[in-house]
């Protein structure tokens, strides 16, 4: 078990590498030089390069991106250039409230899931499989931005049950799940990030385990007499590996692709702190956003193969 867990440790090593060479890139692929909001009007050239030099744009881009690598692995991911802070700093902080409405979501949405694609297997062609059909063809054909605003509209407009956007009173940036006044605050972009989730691990669950049942070593557990829910749990035991692919894919999805619910709900998270630095062409902060949910996204799939080994020891020997 432990060589199959540092095999795979071992193999996000490079993987990171070359994620922090493409994020190091891609924002040098933008128009624009982020330089010109630090400098007014009348700035002269000398001032111009005097700043340049100051965050290290005077140099080749392979030197830079060296020098910021190193920085990295040091925990120094740089200064913001629209706020003069630490990005890591900044981006840490954006990225435990993104983890927290990501957690929720992923959680509501694996219960639910497990459910009702478990029952839908078990019972194909059933009220219950048409209903678990209904749920996956809506969560991945809904827009999810969508969705937050008709969350705000129905429930924070109309209703007046939950808020509409923020984390808490008094435009707090810090989450206390404890607090029961924050939580109001996390329900309406909780649950619009769990749909689509919600959406495909139904489906997913429900045909993984349809097949399991399907199998010749599942008529045998019955003609021994096994009992129906004992059956059903050897199945979902088999395909749990293949569910716990897909739900990683998702949480990793979630902490990285939720710039727009954010947006809507103004939610200071890590896609929230990525929009604002895309239109502040804030490139210290956009490298260092890019690399930490990469980053994320890869430790997020070494731990789900970790747990796919330990539902399923079979894998460890492939």
């Amino acid at each position: 078990m432990w060589i199959y867990a540092l095999r795979r440790v071992l193999l996000a090593i490079p993987i990171s590498l070359g994620v922090s060479i493409v994020c190091f890139g891609l924002v040098y692929l933008a128009p624009g030089d982020p330089l010109q909001l630090l400098l007014p009007a009348d700035a002269s050239a000398e001032d111009e390069e005097v700043l340049r030099r100051l965050y290290g744009f005077d140099k080749p881009l392979p030197i830079q991106y060296f020098n910021w690598l190193m920085r990295a692995l040091s925990g120094d991911l740089g200064t913001s250039i629209q706020t003069s802070r630490p990005v890591l700093e900044e981006v840490m902080r954006a990225l435990g409230n993104t983890i927290v409405i990501s957690s929720g979501s992923i959680v509501v949405a694996f219960v639910l899931a497990i459910l009702l694609g478990v029952l839908a297997a078990y019972r194909v062609g059933s009220l219950t499989d048409r209903f678990a059909t209904m749920i996956s063809i809506l969560g991945v054909s809904i827009p999810n931005y969508w969705l937050g605003i008709v969350f705000v509209i129905v429930f924070a407009v109309e209703l007046a049950w939950l808020p509409a956007t923020g984390m808490g009173p008094r435009g707090s940036e810090h989450f206390n799940i404890f607090d029961p006044n924050q939580l109001r605050y996390a329900v309406l972009p909780l649950l619009t990030m769990a749909l689509v989730p919600l959406g495909i691990i139904t489906r997913n669950t429900r045909a993984t385990v349809a097949d399991v049942l399907s199998q010749d070593f599942i008529e045998m557990l019955r003609a021994k007499g096994l009992p129906p829910l004992a059956v059903l749990r050897h199945a979902v035991r088999n395909a749990l590996p293949q569910i716990l692919a897909v739900m990683g894919l998702q949480f990793g999805y979630l902490i990285g692709g939720s710039i727009l619910i954010e947006t809507i709900f103004n939610w200071p998270g890590t896609g929230f702190l990525l929009g604002q630095a895309i239109l502040a062409r804030d490139i210290p902060v956009l490298q260092g956003t890019i690399l930490v949910l990469a980053l994320a996204f890869v430790v997020t799939n070494l731990v789900v193969d970790i747990l796919q080994m330990l539902a399923d020891p079979r894998i460890k020997r492939a």
